[in-house]
């Protein structure tokens, strides 16, 4: 494949597209970016968590200008179809190119945010830039919970500005983003043994939902697997007596769940009637979701059967709370038109055979601090009157915008001068770690900017090639000019 312009951003893309880096994983581009640095005898340090900030000395006669810092995250989100056999600790990102988009062959991309950390290595590696003092900083377990970012101690970074390298919109600077916290729900189940006699087994599956980022694209009313299986089965219970002997859906908490299925065990004398029941109900879900999710498919067929089942109470418990829990958009803010302000995504429906439990994931996100507060509460108190245990993790900031900002000036009139419009200023409802960085650098003036990207967090996820070539020429006269 040839690369595309900018050639400089996309080599070095290319290049981390064959390390393993899915959060928690992330020691290989660690030793990629020391490696990056001491080849070309810059400065660097890493931190005990694995962040890596990268120091590059102003150009002559800028020494005195303010240091600027540009920050991405070194992980990414590791999703793959169901039929696509990869190895994420292994395998490298397979790219191609197709009809100007960048994408990945059944897994996705990892331009969130590998194309910010490209770009940073591609300023670091030209001496011909114009920029004042410079440092890289490189955060790792973003995706996860923001933990590199919470990691970066006083003193790390010295500059005074930082242009964040992580959204997904071209000809948009962000300058405020939502805070967000995990709820998660644990039951705990009795494992019984399989009813014997005229039982047959089937499997559910929805597949090929669109999926996506659950904070830039919760607006968009998709198709949640979880859930979709969810509605069939409780409707299933309100017909038939039948067992459950697996549960599955979902994967990361920052992902609108695409695939989700369950093992049914269920008599003879009913087989017939609950799957005509199943592809009815398929039809119906179909249809609703036709503009959203063109490739949903909904499946049932026989299965081997299962030795044991999920006690009857659990389940009836389980999949009420499934039903009934709220995803999507909670409230639209009423400062800035068009923006989600609070939000919840059910992401995650997983078992653990040996502790006998199965756990429930989601996770609320608000720019305001109360509201997020409240919507967290409640999927808690649902699930406490489902019976299950439940646990609050990985709570981070929002980030207040600030529109008197003097790098927010300098970008809209360099947007303005190359490309003769108005770049559009605008507060986003996904994480950013800008929020985290405030706690420990409250003097920090920031933008977060990039290329456009779509389908983030998923398989359809995919990078627009002309936009980077736009990213790039910004990003290099922000520098010029601060």
């Amino acid at each position: 494949m040839n690369i595309p312009e900018p050639s400089s951003v996309f080599s070095f893309f290319f290049e981390i597209c064959k390390i393993p880096r899915e959060s928690g994983n992330e020691a290989g581009m660690t030793r990629f970016l020391e490696q990056f640095a001491r080849d070309r005898n810059l400065e660097y340090e890493t931190d005990k968590t694995g962040n890596v900030v990268i120091r590059k000395e102003a150009s002559p006669g800028r020494e005195n200008s303010p240091g600027v810092v540009l920050q991405s995250h070194t992980d990414m989100v590791c999703e793959k179809n169901q039929d696509t056999v990869f190895d994420f600790s292994r395998d490298p990102i397979q790219c191609y190119v197709e009809d100007g988009w960048l994408k990945a062959k059944g897994t996705t991309l990892g331009a969130d945010d590998g194309i910010g950390v490209a770009a940073s290595l591609a300023v670091l590696d030209n001496d011909s830039l114009v920029h004042g003092p410079l440092e890289c900083l490189f955060t790792v377990s973003e995706e996860t919970g923001l933990d590199g970012a919470r990691a970066v101690a006083p003193g790390f970074i010295k500059g005074t500005i930082l242009l964040n390298l992580d959204s997904e919109d071209e000809g948009e600077v962000f300058i405020g983003c939502a805070g967000g916290i995990d709820t998660t729900a644990r039951f705990t189940y009795t494992e019984t043994p399989a009813p014997q006699g005229d039982v047959t087994a089937l499997k559910a599956s929805i597949t090929g939902a669109t999926g996506g980022h659950s904070g830039d694209e919760i607006h968009k009313d998709l198709c949640n697997a979880v859930q979709v299986l969810a509605r069939f089965l409780w409707s299933a219970g309100q017909q038939f007596v039948f067992d459950i002997s697996s549960v599955t859906g979902g994967n990361k908490r920052n992902a609108i769940a695409r695939e989700a299925s369950a093992l049914c065990l269920v008599s003879k004398k009913d087989e017939e009637a609950f799957i005509r029941l199943f592809h009815d109900m398929a039809g119906e879900w179909t249809a609703e979701y036709k503009h959203t999710d063109p490739e949903l498919v909904s499946r049932i067929s026989p299965a081997k059967m299962s030795g044991t089942t999920i006690d009857r109470d659990t389940v009836s418990r389980l999949v009420a709370a499934l039903y009934s829990c709220p995803h999507g958009v909670l409230a639209m803010s009423k400062d800035i038109p068009g923006l989600v302000e609070t939000s919840t995504n059910l992401a995650s429906v997983k078992m653990d055979r040996e502790q006998r439990s199965i756990r429930v994931g989601s996770s609320q996100r608000s720019a305001i601090n109360s509201a997020r507060k409240n919507a967290a509460q409640r999927i808690e108190s649902l699930f406490l009157l489902a019976g299950a245990r439940v646990s609050h993790e990985g709570e981070y900031p929002g980030w207040a915008p600030n529109p008197d900002s003097p790098i927010l000036r300098i970008s809209e009139q360099a947007y303005q001068d190359l490309f003769n419009t108005p770049v559009k200023v605008r507060a986003i409802h996904a994480g950013l770690e800008c929020g985290i960085f405030l706690d420990a650098y409250p003097c920090l003036d920031m933008i977060s900017f990039g290329p456009t990207l779509k389908g983030v967090h998923a398989p359809t996820e995919r990078l627009d090639i002309a936009s980077t070539v736009k990213f790039w020429d910004f990003l290099v006269e922000i520098l010029k000019r601060v």
